[in-house]
């Protein structure tokens, strides 16, 4: 098992973008001054020590140290040992709403935003349950299998965008089949399915997957996020979706939907105004089902590889350091 402790960190090497694009301008500088010096052959001659390639890969020894730099930083770790733990909980699935609509800002940050802020303090918050993670739009995909990783469920949470799933619209009802497909049949933990979504474009017959699951023993909770105001759509040019008049549309968050199907399927409708008091509310409701007692196989101890990384960094740097921008005396010259 791989994994990064400080994952966060990673942000850290979109630094490299600038540091690329600077090093670019610094460089059709020095082309544009030598221009002006004189003749580009006459110049050569006259600063026959002056090598680009010797700038680039000097650059080039920086990023690769930088990126070390950074990976260090975020402390990759190993899985050294793996223990048969014994638990009592229940197995939940969250369906995020990851449609267009989710990226309105009636809701600060955005609604999508405001429903992982959700789900990563939910997920603070568990102990000893199983969690799964599914997103849906026009269509459903599972994007992290039921587990009792809590660490692996944190990085899977940060990938989750609106780009994930091309396919617009909000089909509820794929996003609880596939719930059912994805819990452990075998297991006889109690089971609930935890929809968050702005209940926008729903498409027909979820209804009626929301009472197949509940016949299954799968309780069904909804979470709306949204205003009633509503918010225009990012089209993330400046623009905002639009229809047919050349009007902005302004979503608005559609709670009768998802109260229907909190009370179809024997659970619970709650409003996102608070992430803090709905994890508390639901994880009330949740403690409420019966536990059933299970084995997982868990990583329980983790070697830090950080060193590594950081001595790759400090022999690039080194390089680099006794790396000189003069033009190579030797026969391959640079």
């Amino acid at each position: 098992m791989f994994r990064f402790e400080n994952s966060e960190e990673l942000w850290l090497l979109l630094g490299l973008i600038p540091a690329l694009i600077l090093f670019l301008l610094h460089l059709r500088w020095k082309k544009n001054k030598i221009k002006k010096i004189g003749n580009s052959t006459l110049v050569k001659k006259l600063m026959p020590d002056f090598s680009v390639p010797k700038l680039v890969l000097k650059f080039c020894l920086l990023s690769i140290a930088y990126t070390f730099l950074v990976l260090g930083l975020a402390n990759p770790q190993v899985g050294t040992k793996t223990e048969k733990v014994k638990r009592s909980g229940i197995d939940v699935i969250i369906a995020l709403d990851v449609s267009k609509s989710m990226l309105a800002e009636d809701v600060a940050p955005s609604r999508l935003s405001k429903a992982k802020n959700f789900i990563s303090r939910f997920i603070d918050d568990l102990q000893n349950d199983r969690l799964g993670i599914i997103v849906f739009a026009g269509r459903a995909y599972l994007q992290m299998p039921v587990t009792v990783d809590y660490s692996a469920a944190k990085m899977y949470l940060k990938t989750i965008s609106t780009d994930m799933v091309p396919t617009q619209g909000t089909a509820i009802s794929q996003a609880v089949d596939l719930a059912m497909e994805s819990f452990d049949k075998n297991a006889k933990t109690s089971k609930a399915l935890i929809i968050i979504s702005d209940g926008e474009d729903n498409e027909e017959g979820s209804n009626e997957a929301v009472d197949e699951a509940v016949k299954k023993g799968v309780r069904v909770y909804t979470i709306a996020v949204g205003s009633d105001k509503g918010g225009p759509i990012p089209l993330g040019n400046g623009d905002f979706k639009r229809d047919g008049n050349g009007n902005i549309v302004l979503s608005k968050v559609n709670r009768d939907i998802l109260r229907e199907l909190g009370i179809i399927g024997k659970g619970k409708a709650y409003n996102l105004d608070n992430s803090a008091d709905a994890v508390n509310a639901i994880l009330s409701d949740l403690g409420k089902l019966q536990t059933r007692d299970f084995e997982e196989m868990v990583y329980t101890d983790y070697d830090d590889q950080f060193q590594w990384c950081l001595l790759i960094a400090v022999i690039f740097l080194l390089i680099d350091y006794l790396l000189s921008e003069r033009k190579s005396r030797f026969a391959f010259k640079i």
